[in-house]
């Protein structure tokens, strides 16, 4: 018996009405269900719920350095794909950051919702996925 794969991923927001009308106009999530505590979307492959937190909540966490630090990364295939996200994020006023080169392969940015979740998102496609 093994893991297959990551099901469900939780973000704390501070208002479900408001997160899941971001999530669904600027990501592109699919809503599934929503009451007043949490709402369900499809986005990317998943489940994700936004669930009704207290103030100041967030998935981030901080490194050794003390800098804030996104827990999961999106796919893009390529280069192209991602430089035309970034630029749809841009022109939809998402707080994203510079492309940056890492040292690996590919290219990356990160972005955040209106909570402050931070999320990266990677130019490269996993080889399980491309099949």
């Amino acid at each position: 018996m093994s893991l297959l794969r990551v099901g469900t991923t939780y973000m704390p927001v501070k208002d479900v009405q408001l997160s899941t009308d971001w999530y669904v106009s600027n990501l592109g999530a699919k809503l599934n269900y929503q009451d007043e505590d949490k709402a369900i979307l499809n986005l990317a492959d998943q489940s994700f719920f936004l669930v009704k937190s207290k103030e100041g909540q967030r998935a981030n966490f901080y490194d050794t350095y003390g800098e804030e630090c996104f827990s999961l990364t999106f796919e893009v295939d390529g280069i192209k794909a991602l430089e035309a996200l970034h630029r749809d994020f841009i022109s939809k006023q998402i707080s994203v950051g510079a492309i940056e080169n890492r040292g690996h392969a590919g290219r990356n940015f990160v972005f955040s919702d209106l909570d402050g979740n931070k999320f990266d998102v990677w130019s490269q496609l996993s080889p399980d996925f491309r099949k």
